[in-house]
């Protein structure tokens, strides 16, 4: 092929790229780069409770003050 062709087609394939990404500012698909990326990852599941869950008279190790006392 002829250069008089290839540099056309890549100026405007050029063009054609840079005015999509004029378009998709002014249309603001990058108004919030940070939100799409954490919608996808999923929260955190509640860890599970040490313990036996069915004494309730145990007491929680995180009701005691620093001498060890209830």
């Amino acid at each position: 092929m002829s250069l008089a062709i290839l540099i056309p087609v890549s100026i405007g394939l050029g063009l054609t790229g840079l005015s999509a990404f004029f378009w998709a500012l002014r249309n603001g698909q990058f108004a919030d780069p940070e939100g799409a990326a954490w919608r996808v990852i999923p929260p955190d599941p509640h860890p599970p409770k040490k313990g036996r869950t069915d004494d309730r008279l145990a007491p929680d190790t995180q009701d005691r003050d620093s001498s060890g006392r209830l």
